[in-house]
């Protein structure tokens, strides 16, 4: 089982900005993608960044220019530097990863707790 604790949420005004973490702990042989979705009140989960072991990065529309995503390999840790936040950007925001147990095991999906991020305007 692999176990993802993310950190970093908060309350703030718009235009400020916010870094969250997530590390990813348990039996973990390797990592594929990591990265972040959220979810709005009343909205689908949504993509926000997602990061390949070899640095492919992929953001939603609406976050490029503003956000950044960048992991740690050693320390199975990603992180997302948020900054210019706007209150549409106000989510519970998921980690998560794509892992194997062993090397000869299926990669899993896992997802993290969630972390709230709120963004008054």
């Amino acid at each position: 089982q692999v176990q993802l604790v993310e950190s970093g949420g908060g309350l703030v005004q718009a235009g400020e900005s916010l870094r969250l973490s997530c590390a990813a702990s348990g039996s973990i042989f390797s990592i594929n993608a990591m990265g972040w979705y959220r979810q709005a009140p009343g909205k689908q989960r949504e993509l926000v960044a997602t990061v390949t072991p070899g640095g492919r990065i992929n953001y939603a529309d609406s976050v490029k220019g503003r956000f950044t995503i960048s992991r740690d390999n050693a320390k199975n840790t990603v992180y997302l530097q948020m900054n210019s936040l706007k209150p549409e950007d106000t989510a519970v925001y998921y980690c998560n990863c794509e892992a194997r147990s062993t090397l000869i095991s299926i990669y899993r999906n896992y997802w993290g707790q969630g972390t709230q991020v709120t963004v008054s305007s």
